[in-house]
């Protein structure tokens, strides 16, 4: 490499290094303000969540305790829309949205839609359930499962058992959504399918309560085979 090569690379390096000194400092008070207004907005979200939402979030268990008694008992029209002053399910999403009890809201709700029948409501707010918890999550979409093969509409209903039993991921509620999960495929002339779902309850959770009479659904799927 030449020295006139040489120079230029450094004269090259150098420029940039004016040029980017002097770009910070030309935009210093920007930068400054960008850099401010990014902290002001962690001050604030962190001011909303404790100073906004988390009381929201006490408020909103303490009204919602009389709804989940009512669903406990089966009194559905009241977990839905309350009693004697106190909100029902409806009302806890509506007044208390963006909280963790809303969202659980939404679970209790969509199953009392769908013990009463109503299972395009059921459907819709069981959906909406975001929740963290796996066993309910994986009861959300069982549920949701449930409205659709009341509603006759197998290829949904196929579907969200699938996904039941792949969010449950345990030796309860996998095998009891393989098992309905099978019983769809068994009212869609799949009897392979049913068959082979059967089985895997069998060799996975054989000592499940399914896997218990489990050869009964075997032998009655492969016989239509």
């Amino acid at each position: 490499m030449s020295a006139t090569e040489v120079n230029t690379k450094t004269t090259t390096a150098e420029n940039k290094a004016v040029k980017s000194g002097s770009f910070i400092q030309e935009n210093q008070k920007s930068l400054l303000f960008i850099a401010a207004a990014v902290v002001a907005m962690v001050i604030i979200y962190i001011a909303y969540l404790k100073l906004y939402l988390a009381p929201r979030e006490v408020t909103a268990a303490d009204q919602m305790h009389v709804a989940q008694d009512f669903w406990a008992k089966k009194d559905w029209d009241k977990a839905i829309k309350g009693d004697a002053g106190y909100p029902g399910f409806e009302k806890i999403i509506s007044d208390y949205s963006n909280t963790k009890v809303a969202n659980l809201a939404y679970f209790y709700l969509g199953t009392a839609y769908l013990n009463k029948g109503e299972y395009r409501k059921a459907i819709d707010n069981l959906n909406n359930y975001r929740g963290d918890d796996t066993m309910v999550a994986a009861e959300a979409l069982g549920n949701v499962g449930d409205a659709y093969v009341e509603l006759k509409d197998y290829e949904k209903a196929e579907t969200y058992f699938k996904k039941a039993a792949d969010k449950a991921g345990n030796k309860f509620l996998s095998p009891f959504y393989l098992k309905k999960l099978g019983l769809v495929y068994e009212a869609k002339n799949n009897f392979k399918d049913a068959a082979d779902t059967y089985k895997k309850i069998k060799t996975e959770y054989g000592d499940s309560a399914e896997g218990q009479n489990i050869e009964a659904y075997i032998a009655r799927a492969e016989a239509k085979l």
